[in-house]
C-alpha cells in the first residue's frame, strides 16, 4: 500500500542506504563488535529527516509521527541495511523518551538533538554492587554544594560507559528517608574529573559492561533530571523504556529469521520436519513478540506512561532470542561450537551472548514479579524496608 509518507520514506532510504542482503552480518546488542562508525554514519544520514526517532517532536530531532506512521517507516526501513545500534540504544530508547517526560525544555534542547544525531552516546549508571534487582537501594551519595552536587560512589554493569559521552545517574540525596524517596537523577559527563571506568570482560569476548567509580564528582544542578528526591519516578519511567528496548532488540529485530531459514537450507536442514517445526516455532514467537511491541508502542504514542507490558516484551524477547540462536547453533551442528567459518563465528558469539539477555534491562525474575503483581493481581512479595529510613536498614 502506497501513500505520501511511504513514498517519502522509500525515496529517502533508497538515496541514503544500501538494500538489505540475505547474507548481511548477524549481530545484536553489540555482540562480538564495538565498532561505532557504522552506527554513527547511519544516524548521521537519517537524523536530519527525523527518521531515527520519528515519534519525537521535530524540535528535538523527530518528526511528530503517529503510531501508524512509525509502522510504515519501520516497514520501509526493514528493506535496507541497518547497523547494530547497540552503542546508541540507551540514548535513543531509554534516556531520550525519559527526558521527554521528566526533563526541562532547556535540557531537552541541550541533549535530545545530539542523541538523535548519534553525536552523543549515553550510558546508564543505575546498578551498584549492593543495588541490582533492588535498585531503590542505591548508595552512591550526592551532597548539595551551592548550585553543584558532589557525588561519590560505585556503579557496575554499566554498558557503554567506556566510550559514552554522558551518563544517566541515580544517586541518594537524602539517606534519612525511605529508600524510594531519597533518590535523585542526574546527567553527568563521563570524561569529567572524578569519573573512572573499568571494563569487565564477558565470556563472549566483549567488554561492554563496566564498573564506574565516582570520587567527589562535581555536577551542576542544571544537570539534575526531575525534582530532588523524585529520582525513583524518573527511574521507573527509564526502566519501563529499557525493558521495551531490550525486549524489542532481543525479540528478533537484530536477528534475521530469513538469515536463519537460509542457514537451514544451506545446511540441508529445511527438509527435516523436526527442523521445520522449530523454525516455525521461532517465527511464531517472533510474530508474537512483534505484536507485543506494537501494543506497548501504541500505549506510548497515546501519551501514556510505559507500563507492565514492557516486562512482557522483555521476557518474550529474551526467550525468543535464546531459542533463535540455540536453533542456529543446532543447525550448524559440530561447527556451531568449533567451526571457523563466518556463519559459525557469528552465531556462536550470539549464543554466548544469549544468557546475558535475561539480566540486561532487568532480570527475568523481576519482570515476572511485575507481571504477577500488576497484571495478574497476585500478592506482592513481603517488603520490610519500604517504610524505614534508608540509613537505618541493615545491609
Amino acid at each position: 500500500m502506497s501513500g505520501p509518507l511511504r513514498d517519502e520514506a522509500r525515496t529517502a532510504f533508497e538515496s541514503l542506504l544500501r538494500p538489505r542482503r540475505a547474507d548481511s552480518p548477524v549481530t545484536v546488542l553489540g555482540a562480538g563488535a564495538d565498532d561505532l562508525a557504522p552506527g554513527t554514519a547511519f544516524l548521521g544520514v537519517l537524523g536530519p529527516g527525523g527518521w531515527v526517532v520519528p515519534t519525537w517532536p521535530r524540535a528535538y530531532g523527530g518528526r511528530d509521527a503517529t503510531t501508524d506512521d512509525v509502522a510504515v517507516i519501520a516497514e520501509e526501513l526493514a528493506r535496507f541495511e541497518t547497523p547494530d545500534l547497540y552503542p546508541f540504544l540507551v540514548g535513543l530508547h531509554v534516556v531520550g523518551p525519559t527526558l521527554l517526560t521528566a526533563a526541562t525544555d532547556e535540557q531537552r534542547r541541550r541533549w535530545l538533538p545530539a542523541i538523535a544525531a548519534g553525536t552523543e552516546i549515553w550510558c546508564q549508571l543505575f546498578s551498584e554492587p549492593g543495588a541490582g534487582s533492588d535498585l531503590a537501594n542505591v548508595g552512591a551519595r550526592a551532597e548539595r554544594d551551592g548550585d553543584q552536587w558532589r557525588i561519590t560512589g560505585q556503579k557496575v554493569w554499566s554498558s557503554r560507559a567506556a566510550y559514552a559521552h554522558r551518563g544517566f545517574l541515580l544517586a541518594r540525596t537524602d539517606p534519612t528517608v525511605p529508600k524510594h524517596t531519597g533518590i535523585t537523577a542526574f546527567a553527568i559527563e563521563m570524561t569529567a574529573p572524578g569519573v573512572e571506568v573499568r571494563p569487565l570482560r564477558q565470556m563472549n569476548g566483549d567488554a561492554h559492561f563496566n564498573e564506574v567509580f565516582l570520587d567527589d564528582l562535581a555536577v551542576t544542578d542544571a544537570d539534575r533530571i526531575g525534582p530532588i528526591g523524585g529520582g525513583w519516578g524518573v527511574a521507573r519511567t527509564a526502566l519501563a523504556n529499557e525493558r521495551g528496548a531490550v525486549g524489542a532488540v532481543s525479540a528478533g529485530t537484530g536477528v534475521s529469521l530469513g538469515r536463519l531459514e537460509t542457514l537451514a537450507r544451506d545446511r540441508c536442514r529445511s527438509g527435516d520436519p523436526r527442523w521445520r517445526d522449530r523454525l516455525a516455532a521461532a517465527h511464531a514467537a517472533s510474530e508474537a513478540a512483534r505484536f507485543t511491541r506494537h501494543r506497548a508502542r501504541t500505549r506510548a504514542e497515546a501519551g501514556q506512561t510505559p507500563g507492565p507490558e514492557g516486562s512482557g516484551a522483555k521476557l518474550r524477547g529474551s526467550a525468543t532470542f535464546k531459542a533463535t540462536v540455540d536453533l542456529a547453533v543446532g543447525i550448524l551442528g559440530p561447527s556451531g561450537v568449533a567451526g571457523s567459518d563466518v556463519d559459525a563465528l557469528e552465531w556462536r558469539t550470539l549464543f554466548l551472548t544469549a544468557p546475558s539477555i535475561s539480566i540486561r534491562g532487568g532480570t527475568d525474575e523481576i519482570q515476572r514479579n511485575i507481571i504477577g503483581e500488576h497484571i495478574l493481581g497476585l500478592p506482592p512479595e513481603p517488603r520490610v524496608d519500604t517504610d524505614r529510613p534508608w540509613n537505618e536498614v541493615p545491609r
